[in-house]
């Protein structure tokens, strides 16, 4: 079938003009095999009614989408690579393919990763190794089960080639994979403007990203409306960083390439779920300073954002920038605070008495080294849960006289209506969903030496359970 009456287009990206993305030609590979279909978010967006036929066009082939972009656009940008600024990046191995709007009216992107060669390849192929594919599946799935703003992984293609890496065993399999996200306009979109002195195309990004994301700001105008946008980005983004805390989540490569205005985390590369609460825990191999470390990750994205700030500074003053970034770790504290009380289903009191609650549960956790998810496994609830916590794996660790201060915490905390989920399938299991690097690879390995996907579809089904269970899922600013 084609697209349904729920699918609306609103390619909005090219009117920009052509000064911020350049016109691509998709790579037509030799092999589709279908890995991975996101029918969930299909049906937000209007397109679950297509076809397997019209799915592998659009989604393996470019066909363009009825009524939205003609040509494909590889998105111009610079960026800070580990603090240092690198003007020779931009779309590489990717391009924006559709725009269009969920059925809460969001405008979101469909953008590819692995779909061949840009002008900003370098020296690169432009391909996805199907490792890389399945990575950022399980990634995307996961933190969205976890409550973090995520980008979805739309549909994932096998497609034929035998690709060269250097830090995978080669020849290894190809892909192409298909984002949806909310907006890709990074900090280093302003960035790139800012290094070329277009003053001009920095306030025509800023009206398109208050037209299109964050309408509140329309009736601002100069300044005002580039501080707003400020206040706004740094909001998010402690938003952001705080579910990253809360999930146990270490993204890796926090460049200023990789953030985005509206906060949503994206691009899945080497992440990495922190097995204990380890400050220290990193997810690159090539962090050989631990810059984007676990307990790093709010300094990064602070850093980040001042960045965007400076690339500003054409069209605002810096002291309006300095008062909205100012707003970050206000945002930060308050999410952190939020994110973990609502992962562990406890009802929130007094800021200040919630954030001591939350910094002496970190302390805990960092100090016991317990294992992560399965503490949130067995504490959901608080006091609540105290009879299936001491069957725990790690039972004996909640007898240590460190955790008394955590549990004490639980007691005005606990909610008295939570019998239904306590009894449910997912609780009752021993041991908690999680995504460890081991894990990550085995199911890897089933698919790289057997052609068995079943380790991954169950995993899927696993953190759908979880997500539906738990009830985490975020799908709006």
């Amino acid at each position: 079938m084609p697209v349904s009456d729920r699918y609306v287009p609103a390619p909005l990206f090219a009117q920009l003009g052509p000064e911020f993305a350049d016109p691509v030609e998709p790579t037509r590979f030799p092999r589709h095999i279908l890995r991975r279909r996101n029918q969930n978010w299909a049906r937000h967006v209007g397109l679950d009614t297509l076809s397997e036929a019209e799915w592998e066009a659009h989604f393996a082939r470019f066909e363009p989408l009825p009524g939205n972009m003609i040509a494909p656009l590889a998105m111009r940008y610079h960026g800070h690579q580990f603090r240092t600024y690198n003007p020779a990046i931009g779309d590489g191995r990717g391009f924006l393919f559709a725009q269009l709007r969920d059925d809460s009216g969001r405008l979101l992107d469909l953008a590819t990763k692995g779909s061949g060669q840009t002008p900003y390849s370098r020296f690169g192929d432009g391909r996805l190794t199907l490792k890389g594919g399945v990575r950022e599946v399980l990634a995307a799935e996961m933190l969205e089960a976890l409550g973090v703003y995520t980008s979805k992984a739309f549909s994932l293609f096998e497609t034929g080639e035998a690709l060269v890496r250097g830090d995978e065993p080669s020849p290894t399999r190809s892909s192409v994979l298909v984002r949806l996200s909310h907006s890709h306009i990074r900090f280093g979109t302003f960035q790139r403007l800012a290094f070329f002195e277009r003053p001009d195309l920095i306030q025509r990004l800023i009206d398109h990203c208050a037209e299109a994301y964050f309408p509140e700001f329309l009736m601002l105008e100069g300044e005002a409306r580039a501080a707003g946008l400020m206040e706004r980005a740094a909001r998010n983004a402690g938003r952001l960083v705080a579910s990253w805390m809360a999930a146990g989540f270490v993204h890796g490569v926090l460049n200023t390439d990789n953030l985005t205005l509206t906060g949503e985390s994206f691009d899945y590369g080497p992440w990495r779920f922190s097995p204990t609460c380890d400050p220290a825990f990193t997810a690159a191999y090539f962090d050989e300073t631990g810059l984007y470390a676990y307990g790093r990750q709010p300094e990064a994205v602070s850093w980040a954002l001042a960045q965007l700030g400076s690339a500003l500074t054409p069209v605002c003053s810096v002291t309006l920038l300095e008062d909205a970034l100012a707003q970050f770790m206000p945002a930060y504290q308050e999410s952190l605070r939020r994110a973990m009380l609502t992962r562990l289903k406890l009802k929130p009191g007094d800021p200040e008495d919630d954030l001591r609650f939350v910094q002496n549960l970190f302390n805990w956790l960092t100090e016991s080294q317990a294992g992560f998810d399965q503490f949130f496994h067995d504490w959901i609830g608080g006091e609540a849960s105290a009879s299936r916590a001491a069957q725990s794996p790690q039972g004996a660790l909640y007898n240590d006289k460190g955790f008394v201060t955590v549990r004490d915490g639980f007691d005005k905390r606990t909610r008295g209506d939570l019998g239904a989920l306590l009894t449910q399938p997912l609780l009752q299991r021993p041991t908690p969903v999680s995504m460890g690097i081991d894990e990550v690879e085995r199911i890897w390995a089933a698919i790289a030496e057997r052609d068995d996907w079943s380790p991954f579809e169950a995993k899927l089904a696993d953190i759908r359970e979880m997500r539906d269970t738990l009830g985490l899922a975020v799908t709006n600013l």
